[in-house]
């Protein structure tokens, strides 16, 4: 058999395969795991998506190839979810392009615009994706470190001339996997004068900007002439439990959307046309009444197990968005952390390196776990994690 391309070489191991060994370790001894690690929603779907793709699924206008771009009556439901909710004004024919889930646009963006050699900035920690598929794709990647101290915001001030005049990319993602950090419009404008100073595309990943413990977080379109420079993500996974759905939109720069619809057309062949009326259901009817109550079960989650870790010794910050807890262990070593609190009580969470150097030391909790897991998650913690704390 032949070798497999070279390019897989340059993707970092898997981190997360070894957790899962000890998971089955663990569950081997008959010990139940409950698992923080993946962030991946509960509960299910709102009932009138899956009512509308019951009905909409025997159609037989459906059971052949939808357009590469997506539908136009889904284009138009993202280009009108985006005038309510930002006050942004899209072209649903020339902005905005269906995807299949946001993983399969972003991934097929870096594509669109990344050659050997090229250059993507990715602060870091991040989702895998963004520098994952720049390496596959042949480029480099300049990680940006996120501090704890500057509210994981980054710092585009600190990114040399030289590696901001080879960039084509520049990857943002707020509110954040795996901080939970919220950026604000006011940062967005200084993002956005950024990329236009150095001719960047801004590659905005808005998958969970429904997801917030307070105001609204913003979308980076809403600052003037973003358009010129930018594109956001939007994915109905996250706040509308449809991760398996795998239906989401990219919307903004006219030549970008243009070239990712270069890429998919080549590449896929567009998400069965039903869930994009389903899709249409939550974006035209809804939206905001199921994000509410959403967030508020998240909030509950965040509550208890944010005072729960307290109560045990662990000081951990207080989320502002998304549906992840991101705390720093005390000796710095997360993996070992992470794999102790898996053997010694069942608990699985994700270690930080999972998500780039700069996010060692860290664990990523996700609340995508029933209040009353997390009762029975702290309790069995609370002979475990004082003496994790304590370096014994």
């Amino acid at each position: 058999m032949p070798e497999p391309a070279t390019r897989l070489t340059r993707i970092p191991p898997y981190l997360f395969a070894d957790l899962e060994r000890q998971r089955r370790l663990v569950e081997a001894r008959g010990q139940r795991v409950i698992s923080f690690s993946i962030g991946d929603p509960d509960l299910p779907t709102a009932p009138a998506v899956v009512a509308r793709l019951l009905q909409e699924a025997p159609r037989a206008e459906h059971h052949r190839y939808p357009p590469y771009e997506g539908t136009a009556s889904f284009r138009k439901s993202v280009a009108g979810y985006y005038q309510r909710r930002f006050g942004v004004d899209l072209d649903a024919d020339r902005e905005v392009v269906a995807a299949i889930g946001s993983k399969e646009a972003i991934s097929h963006l870096v594509w669109a615009y990344i050659d050997p050699g090229d250059l993507s900035i990715v602060p870091e920690p991040a989702y895998p994706v963004y520098a994952n598929q720049t390496l596959l794709a042949g480029g480099e990647v300049y990680a940006l470190p996120l501090r704890e101290e500057e509210g994981f915001l980054a710092d585009l001030t600190a990114i040399p001339d030289p590696v901001a005049r080879r960039a084509k990319l520049l990857f943002l993602n707020y509110p954040h996997n795996p901080t939970g950090a919220v950026a604000s419009l006011a940062y967005f404008e200084q993002a956005v004068a950024f990329c236009r100073r150095w001719d960047i595309l801004l590659v905005s990943d808005a998958a969970y900007v429904e997801m917030t413990f307070g105001a609204l977080a913003p979308s980076v379109l809403e600052v003037p002439g973003a358009k010129e420079v930018a594109v956001e993500f939007y994915s109905l996974s996250k706040p509308f439990n449809m991760t398996g759905w795998r239906l989401g939109a990219m919307v903004g720069q006219e030549a970008a959307v243009a070239a990712l619809k270069a890429v998919k057309t080549n590449t896929d062949s567009g998400q069965f046309s039903a869930i994009q009326a389903a899709g249409e259901e939550i974006l035209n009817e809804g939206a905001s009444a199921f994000v509410s109550a959403m967030n508020g079960v998240y909030r509950r989650r965040r509550d208890l197990l944010v005072m729960g870790l307290r109560q045990l010794g662990w000081a951990v910050p207080e989320p502002r968005g998304t549906f992840y807890l991101w705390a720093r262990v005390p000796d710095g070593d997360d993996q070992a952390f992470a794999s102790r609190l898996l053997a010694e009580a069942g608990v699985a969470t994700s270690p930080g390196r999972g998500f780039g150097a700069a996010g060692t030391g860290y664990l990523r909790w996700a609340l995508t776990v029933s209040e009353d897991q997390i009762a029975e998650a702290l309790e069995r913690l609370k002979d475990v994690l004082p003496a994790l704390l304590a370096g014994s």
